[in-house]
């Protein structure tokens, strides 16, 4: 691990695998590259706009991408890696992992046997505060760690509750219990202690469409119908705002998304919702397979935080949604 800082550590990777694309890579193989792709969820829309990237790059690289779909299940992610593993044909593999750090050890193996490997958007660790790689099997990491991702969130959410004395926030978490989920929230609290967010309701939205939102939406307004905040993944908030327009209340709670989907963005221009936190899956899901190619090349790139260049900190508003561009349909 590099004594240097992890913002000074993100940012000379950023700039490392954009050099490399600047000048062309090449894998110079007369026979494709394979690569094994393990996501997280294939029906996730955000890991699709990854994957789209991940596919044109590899298309200019003579690389073909294999597919595992662990549908956010970590028993699967781990079968599928070792079935990765002992196919014995892929030269390098792109993780969006479900638990990072219950893979490190076949990773570690998978390393061990030559493979190239990258994360992509999860922690593959117990460190949920940065994107450096935390075990030597890693070539590189591609994302925003998830506790920076909950303090930004926290951040939006706090501009939203100015001038009320108590605020009352619907927190929906995407899966409760996941790394992901457990360290946004990590995030958002250790932000917002002491502050005038008050979680008066929790909920589960998802990340595969609205119906989650929808449902946990329409529990929380019989429950507790008062409130003046909801927050959570766009998908999630897409269902919410379905119930709380139907409740006759959207006007009166503000709702936040995380994600910046083309839908969140277009709801936040229109009024609908009074912010979002904006992301960028395609760029992720670039900056992975050039890091990869990199690796393949015998460049390891380290840890790599798209958010770092993000505008306005990627904190979406009416204010200044008409200078972002949707990267995911959301």
């Amino acid at each position: 691990m590099r004594s240097i800082s992890m913002r000074s550590a993100t940012s000379l990777a950023l700039a490392a695998t954009l050099a490399v694309a600047s000048v062309g890579i090449t894998t110079a193989q007369d026979e494709p590259i394979e690569v094994a792709y393990l996501s997280a969820s294939s029906a996730n829309t955000w890991l699709a706009a990854s994957r789209a990237e991940m596919e044109r790059i590899a298309a200019e690289n003579n690389i073909v991408i294999t597919e595992f779909d662990a549908q956010f299940q970590p028993g699967n992610q781990t079968t599928q890696l070792l079935d990765a593993i002992a196919a014995d044909r892929y030269d390098g593999m792109i993780v969006a992992a479900v638990d990072g750090a219950s893979l490190i050890p076949d990773l570690e193996t998978a390393a061990e046997q030559g493979i190239k490997i990258v994360g992509l958007n999860q922690v593959i660790g117990d460190d949920l505060g940065t994107a450096d790689p935390q075990t030597p099997a890693l070539s590189a990491s591609v994302m925003e760690p998830p506790i920076q991702r909950g303090e930004r969130l926290a951040d939006l959410t706090l501009r939203a509750c100015e001038g009320l004395e108590q605020c009352d926030v619907v927190y929906i978490y995407g899966i409760p219990g996941i790394p992901l989920d457990v360290a946004v929230r990590q995030g958002f609290d250790d932000v917002t202690a002491g502050s005038n967010i008050n979680i008066v309701a929790e909920g589960e939205g998802g990340y595969l469409g609205p119906d989650l939102g929808l449902a946990q939406m329409q529990d929380i307004l019989t429950s507790t119908p008062d409130f003046d905040v909801v927050l959570g993944p766009d998908q999630g908030m897409q269902g919410a705002e379905i119930a709380l327009t139907d409740a006759g209340v959207l006007g009166d709670v503000r709702v936040i998304g995380f994600g910046g989907g083309a839908a969140a963005l277009e709801a936040v221009a229109d009024g609908r919702w009074w912010g979002v936190l904006n992301g960028t899956p395609a760029t992720e899901g670039r900056l992975a397979m050039e890091a990869l190619i990199a690796a393949l090349n015998g460049e390891d790139l380290g840890g790599i935080d798209p958010a770092l260049q993000a505008i306005d900190d990627g904190l979406v508003t009416a204010e200044n949604v008409d200078k972002f561009t949707p990267e995911w349909e959301g």
